[in-house]
């Protein structure tokens, strides 16, 4: 997921022995196995989490133990970003092909070593090949850990589900820098990976023992899934150009990289932050930074609600809901950035930070509005794509370079203004929404109407 990950729901399978759809209320596996397989996979996703942000809670030490440049730092978050967003979409292909709980732990598997890795790294160098590693074992777990979920609950649970993963990558991102700034004060900043490495290693290995692919699917007919497999690949192969079809969908990938360029800009550098221009200890620094990155995994989950409710009765409300939030960040983080140290910057810092990725959910919304079913995960991953490469990657390593020049309270000060080309592209896709929607409307009603016809 980017920052989190958003899938597309799982492909509906035929069930029944009958060869008949299965019912949206029936359970494909034992309702106690079924929350068994979410528990676990949401605690690997904490994981992902977990290990991804513990580098953010100990850069003061990093950058004082091998003299780092702030860019150099920044590179160390940015290129696990950067590794999500390039491999997401063939790893989740492979995944498909491989079977998706052999590469959920070898994914885990690969994370926490690397983790390990890092724990021992003796350099610069050395980490940035270990936080390589992070990132490529990271970069297929949200979509494939969603679809295996998704796999063994009804379709009535599926919003609700994905819902909680959303949330889940805000909670790890909120452990990760909490738990990793106390663990790197009590013992070192090494024993913060090792407790994270670990952590994942234990959890990958539980994974294996108890989820398996006979237990997640048993009534699943092999040749049906590869012809239905067939089927996927002949209609990509049509469909995949509608990916960047029209106007609007390209501006919804566009504004919704760029608007999370400044979440994980904070995400990355607000333990700094605190650290140099509050004084706290690095454990105090990761706990009050871990707050700030629940209340931007609050936004997000708060901005696609608020997206659902308003546009119910007229979708264009979707882009009104992410420009309030974009240009509510800019103007927050902006002003926030320029107050002294305090109780009142802390609380606009915090409505900033509760704005600024509030974009995420209507992007998704946006996208899977202006993009066919057909291709509707191919357009998440995408989405995902452009979230990583605009967004969450350049922001950690692009506002470290400005920090070795203006400093970091000056970088975080121009970090906001990222959000006035978000803000464009919203606006430009809003004015075309409509006309855009219409043009992808027009085929499927076309088809509905010749389709008695032709068969007559």
């Amino acid at each position: 997921m980017g920052f989190l990950t958003t899938a597309a729901p799982a492909p509906e399978r035929t069930g029944t022995r009958t060869g008949t759809a299965t019912d949206s209320s029936e359970w494909p596996v034992s309702r106690r196995y079924a929350w068994v397989v979410f528990a676990l996979s949401f605690a690997l996703l904490l994981s992902d989490y977990m290990s991804r942000q513990v580098l953010n809670a100990v850069f003061p030490m990093l950058k004082a133990d091998w003299l780092l440049s702030d860019a150099r730092l920044g590179s160390l978050s940015g290129i696990v970003a950067l590794m999500v967003g390039l491999l997401t979409f063939p790893l989740s292909l492979l995944a498909d092909r491989w079977g998706r709980v052999r590469s959920l732990v070898i994914a885990a598997t690969m994370w926490s070593l690397a983790t390990l890795g890092c724990a021992v790294a003796a350099g610069y160098g050395q980490m940035f090949i270990g936080r390589l590693f992070v990132g490529i074992g990271e970069a297929a777990y949200g979509s494939v850990g969603i679809a295996v979920v998704l796999s063994v609950f009804p379709r009535t649970l599926r919003a609700t589900l994905s819902g909680a993963f959303i949330a889940g990558g805000a909670f790890g991102s909120v452990l990760g820098i909490s738990i990793g700034g106390a663990v790197a004060q009590a013992y070192g900043w090494r024993w913060a990976f090792g407790v994270m490495g670990v952590l994942g290693l234990v959890l990958a290995g539980v994974y294996a023992v108890v989820v398996t692919e006979k237990r997640l699917a048993p009534r699943s007919d092999p040749s049906r899934d590869r012809a239905a497999g067939t089927d996927t690949h002949d209609r990509l192969r049509v469909l995949l150009p509608r990916l960047f079809s029209s106007v609007s969908v390209v501006s919804a990938y566009v504004g919704s990289g760029l608007q999370l360029f400044i979440a994980g800009a904070l995400i990355a550098w607000l333990p700094s932050y605190f650290n140099r221009y509050y004084e706290m200890p690095t454990a105090k620094a990761g706990a009050t930074a871990g707050l700030f990155a629940l209340m931007i995994g609050i936004g997000m989950v708060a901005g696609g609600i608020a997206s659902d409710r308003f546009s119910r009765r007229d979708p264009i409300r979707t882009w009104s809901v992410a420009i309030c939030c974009s240009v509510g960040s800019l103007v927050l983080l902006m002003t926030a950035f320029r107050l002294p140290a305090g109780p009142v910057q802390l609380l606009v810092l915090a409505l900033g930070a509760l704005l600024c990725a509030g974009t995420a959910g209507p992007g998704a919304a946006m996208v899977a509005n202006l993009t066919p079913a057909a291709i509707a995960a191919t357009a998440f991953a995408t989405l995902t794509l452009a979230q990583s490469l605009l967004g969450l990657a350049p922001g950690p390593a692009v506002t470290g370079m400005l920090a070795d020049r203006f400093g970091l309270l000056g970088a975080l000060g121009l970090v906001p203004l990222v959000a006035i080309a978000a803000t464009a592209a919203f606006l430009i896709g809003r004015r075309r929404y409509a006309r855009d929607l219409h043009r992808l409307a027009a085929p499927a009603a076309t088809a509905q109407t010749q389709g008695p016809e032709a068969s007559s």
